[in-house]
């Protein structure tokens, strides 16, 4: 559909002025009559060149219309953009999950994965480890991780088993080409000045590199409750907000994934009924200003039934103690707080493949 231009709009095309003298000169005020005319026409009544008449017929083309035509070349350019753009979430390595995530841990800002003992929080830590190593296009990041231990010695051998899982999933090709056990550094600490160093010296320069994408610290509360006391209240919010606001400047200069284990502390409902109680994130308000999503994972008293579990392989659970099939604990992942997705709750397993959510 033309366009019937109005004279200013005939003003306003980014072609010389001397163009648009000769067409005023001709009387011709709209883009219609523009189109209107051959080239062979534009040319006897404005006395231009046959190039100036080209360069008068595009403009006016590409003013009339609102959707300019696609070339097969915009197509590639456009896949090769989107192939190098830079990735917004990172894969849990299950489907379901990752739907219940609308895509994934985000990769800028700080996510924190709460949780009771034997909830799963390190098994998923682990395998976003793995992930992380995959293509773009498969949901990773491409690069290694950085797992920083502040409670017990890091779980290398449950790390190989859902190594071999993961190979299996992938494929032989994928595999070797991965590597999976060869990006993923490991650095334990003990006190808070360990962490920091780490945090401020050894994490930006592997970032830096370009060799890790994802860092996880597994966890922040083992050495904030350990190191301060009730009265060091002040301080330890303090240090808190210094680690974290770190943490997020990593994140977004690098454009790095950054999960945080975080442990619980009881929320007592009554004081007269102890059992009435409910588990919250510890490290207080300070913390939670400071994060930008935040899951709470924690054990429901519900086994999977035999039916269900014949795919499944036998795991620790999370816990050091193997399980037979039919004893698989469900676990819930719960979504307290995320700027992008709303409260909600996902149910899930872990077996001797890694975490696996249930619909």
């Amino acid at each position: 559909m033309y366009c019937t231009g109005r004279k200013e709009l005939m003003d306003d095309l980014p072609i010389n002025p001397r163009i648009l003298a000769a067409v005023k000169k001709a009387n011709i005020r709209s883009f219609e009559a523009v189109l209107h005319l051959s080239p062979a026409d534009l040319c006897r009544c404005t006395k231009l060149s046959s190039r100036d008449v080209s360069l008068l017929i595009k403009a006016v083309s590409e003013a009339v219309y609102k959707y300019k035509g696609t070339t097969a070349l915009d197509i590639y350019n456009q896949t090769l953009q989107e192939e190098h753009r830079e990735p917004t979430h990172l894969s849990t390595g299950c489907p379901i999950l990752d739907d219940f995530l609308q895509g994934g841990i985000l990769v800028k800002g700080i996510t924190e994965i709460a949780g009771q003992s034997a909830a799963g929080k390190t098994q998923l830590c682990l395998q976003l480890c793995l992930t992380a190593q995959l293509p773009i296009q498969h949901g990773g990041l491409a690069k290694g991780a950085v797992y920083v231990c502040t409670e017990d010695v890091f779980p290398s051998k449950r790390l190989q088993q859902l190594i071999s899982a993961f190979n299996r999933k992938v494929g032989p090709v994928l595999a070797s080409q991965l590597a999976l056990g060869d990006h993923i550094y490991v650095e334990h600490v003990a006190e808070k000045d360990q962490l920091w160093h780490c945090l401020e010296k050894r994490l930006p320069l592997l970032l830096s590199r370009g060799m890790v994408k994802l860092a996880v610290v597994d966890s922040l509360a083992a050495i904030f409750r350990s190191e301060f006391e009730l009265r060091d209240t002040v301080k330890r919010a303090r240090e808190l907000q210094r680690v974290g606001a770190h943490l997020h400047r990593l994140s977004c200069q690098f454009n790095a994934a950054i999960v945080c284990v975080n442990q619980v502390t009881a929320n007592m409902k009554s004081s007269l009924d102890p059992r009435e109680s409910e588990m919250m994130p510890a490290l207080g308000l300070t913390w939670s200003n400071v994060v930008k999503v935040r899951l709470m994972l924690s054990r429901t008293p519900y086994r999977l039934p035999p039916s269900v579990l014949k795919d499944t392989k036998k795991s620790d659970g999370g816990d050091g103690v193997h399980h037979a099939e039919a004893d698989i604990p469900v676990r819930q992942m719960e979504i307290l707080f995320a700027p992008h997705l709303p409260k909600d709750v996902c149910h899930y397993i872990v077996d001797g493949d890694g975490v696996k959510g249930l619909q």
